[in-house]
């Protein structure tokens, strides 16, 4: 597999754009629902840029059942988070596109942890891991994680009270070792953080490495932007290294990981293009618009091309600070409501007019 950050963008833009039009092709052919939205809309399905390559608003996965492979061949149902009541997404795995999103996740996030799995303590609780058959965003996120660290150590109990006693031993046991947290955004703020700072706990993660996503909306609610949270995190528990990324349940494996200087980049095997709200024609860099993101991997159903409900920018192309190539970019939230609406009623038979 390539390196995930080597790749310059012309270089991996040629290569991408291959692998997506066979993915249009293929889904076309294995799912009938896709083949009538790409009909009904009359899209090319061989594309001569990334840009034109057919895309589905993420919305369709909570409305249609869509995959390109037979029942028997679902091994793994993935689900969106949401509240109760809300429909969620349902992602239909096979055996071949979870391999690819596993060995694909180890590839993106070795340039920042290494070869070497560490210790690592979970920042959520076991109890979300209890269907094996059917995962929700979060424990997809754990599973996927959890390849990198051994020794696993589930922070909160079923309550999402804070497992003091055995954080404490678990650091203990581990001090002066470089040690490997993850968790969801909002989760660590709200019974991690939150917890630790109420009760005066002295709590040191040392030489730790802190993965973290999704959740950022509740946080800015509070007016904590990424700067304050890395900040907070640092001086009440001693978190040395953190890195947001981007990424969601209805593209498997596709991982936007923040690199040193605070970019979230997108890999040799992905892409994102920013899309204007209103015209959904692409935006210059530096210009803020609709996430739509690409990726090689999805093969068991039709999301290798899907335009989000994010706003993001992108700010340079094979030039950040940090050393790795291709687009950087960052993510300021979700389109107001009302706005998802109109761009919902652009869609005619769900994919661009």
């Amino acid at each position: 597999m390539i390196e995930p950050y080597h790749l310059k963008q012309q270089e991996k833009e040629q290569q991408l754009l291959q692998k997506l039009n066979e993915l249009t092709f293929w889904h076309t052919e294995h799912c009938q629902a896709y083949a009538q939205m790409m009909h009904k809309s009359e899209q090319q399905l061989k594309a001569a840029t990334l840009e034109d390559v057919p895309y589905l608003p993420v919305q369709l996965f909570k409305l249609l059942e869509l995959k390109s492979i037979a029942d028997e061949e679902v091994v793994k149902v993935l689900t969106s988070s949401g509240t109760t009541g809300q429909q969620v997404s349902k992602i239909y795995l096979d055996k071949a596109t979870a391999m690819a999103q596993t060995k694909t996740l180890v590839q993106v996030m070795k340039p920042i942890l290494g070869a070497k799995r560490l210790p690592m303590i979970i920042l959520d609780t076991k109890s979300v891991l209890k269907d094996r058959q059917s995962f929700s965003a979060r424990g997809a996120g754990i599973l996927g994680f959890a390849n990198f660290g051994r020794k696993h150590f589930y922070a909160l109990n079923d309550d999402m009270s804070l497992d003091i006693e055995g954080l404490q031993a678990y650091l203990k046991e581990y001090a002066g070792q470089r040690i490997l947290l993850f968790g969801f955004t909002f989760m660590i703020w709200q019974y991690v953080f939150k917890e630790a700072r109420d009760k005066g706990l002295a709590l040191d993660f040392g030489n730790s490495v802190l993965i973290h996503g999704g959740g950022w909306k509740k946080l800015k609610d509070e007016a904590v932007d990424a700067q304050t949270f890395n900040q907070l995190l640092k001086q009440q528990l001693g978190i040395q290294e953190v890195h947001n990324y981007y990424g969601m349940v209805e593209q498997v494996g596709s991982i936007f990981v923040e690199c040193s200087e605070g970019h979230l980049h997108a890999p040799s095997y992905a892409d994102v293009i920013i899309r204007n709200p209103i015209t959904f024609e692409p935006v210059s860099i530096g210009e803020q618009g609709l996430i739509q993101v690409v990726s090689e991997l999805p093969k068991s159903y039709p999301g290798h091309s899907l335009l989000t409900e994010d706003l993001g920018t992108i700010h340079g192309i094979d030039d950040c600070t940090c050393g790795w190539s291709g687009k950087y970019f960052s993510v300021a939230g979700r389109i107001p409501k009302a706005e998802i609406r109109g761009c919902s009623d652009t869609f005619q038979g769900g994919v661009k007019a």
